[in-house]
């Protein structure tokens, strides 16, 4: 098993991919998760660090490098579902880069986000704002959410269309590269594709190329949260397309990325789901302390029996 821990803690404190990477080691990890934070100007101690033997890469996080003059964390920059052809060539471009850089890292995982519908006026997902602070019946659809649902399902055939044509120009050199996509599910309402349609997307992209599916848990839990799906469920209708995971924690306030086994997420549910085989991160706040990450591994190691048996 690769576990894993992101950049996205520190990539933003350092100027120097080497030490970067010794930090994150000194955190009890062999594998590492380059997230989209990475400045190019990290790139040349990342290398030497993996030269080295410091870490491992378990997983790159679309787009690796930052694009050229971008020196923060930009993952939606350019979306492969956007409306402007030129939009979209730029993300092809800057993901192919994130392929050649995936490779020369020696990883085989390249995280993707899939974009969004776009919404002029009556953006349905700031309707959900209120509706995560009502209560509802167990099994009932909150009216707002249900009324949310249906204009994005109006909405979203043009992005899906584009969404499928832009990953459908990765296949080849994904294939070339030895590489799987983990697509992963998203914590904004109005991004693609809808939680409903995950499963089948990705079974169809998988029949094309090499997609899957990335479960991200904070994401996740913020969508129960606002009423549109039950974690564990969700997750365990994805299980057979599923390659890696986010693991972090939802506070009560409805924060992410905080330590495992702190919030409101049903760990003891989830962790018969999280399997020997899979990429398994941990995708920490750049808030939290260093013993707030070793206490949130430890916690996963307890509860996780898969992670269990990978430490001992």
């Amino acid at each position: 098993m690769r576990f894993s821990i992101s950049s996205c803690w520190n990539s933003h404190r350092h100027d120097d991919g080497y030490a970067m990477l010794v930090e994150l080691a000194n955190l009890g990890f062999d594998w590492v998760e380059l997230s989209h934070g990475i400045r190019l100007s990290l790139v040349p101690g990342i290398l030497k660090a993996l030269d080295e033997g410091v870490v491992k890469i378990s997983s790159v996080h679309n787009f690796c490098p930052l694009p050229v003059g971008v020196m923060g964390a930009a993952p939606n920059l350019y979306e492969p579902a956007a409306p402007t052809r030129r939009e979209r060539i730029l993300w092809l471009h800057n993901t192919l880069k994130t392929l050649d850089f995936a490779d020369r890292v020696a990883c085989d995982r390249v995280v993707l986000h899939s974009g969004r519908a776009r919404f002029l006026f009556g953006n349905p997902g700031k309707a959900l704002e209120a509706a995560a602070e009502t209560t509802a019946e167990p099994d009932a659809t909150p009216p707002p959410v249900e009324n949310a649902l249906r204009k994005l399902r109006k909405a979203k055939k043009k992005p899906m269309k584009r969404l499928r044509e832009s990953f459908g120009l990765l296949v080849e050199r994904a294939r070339e590269r030895g590489v799987t996509f983990g697509v992963e599910n998203r914590e904004a309402f109005t991004e693609m594709p809808m939680d409903e349609d995950m499963k089948p997307f990705l079974e169809e992209m998988a029949a094309e190329g090499p997609f899957a599916y990335w479960h991200d848990a904070g994401h996740a839990q913020l969508k129960e949260r606002m009423g549109l799906l039950k974690h564990a469920e969700f997750l365990t209708g994805l299980r057979p397309l599923l390659t890696g995971f986010h693991l972090h924690d939802v506070s009560e306030e409805g924060k992410d990325h905080q330590p495992p086994g702190t919030g409101t997420i049903d760990w003891e549910a989830l962790a018969p789901l999280i399997g020997g085989g899979d990429t398994v991160v941990m995708e920490m706040s750049p808030r939290l302390r260093s013993a707030q990450i070793r206490e949130g591994r430890d916690y996963l190691r307890r509860v996780v029996p898969a992670l269990s048996s990978a430490a001992s």
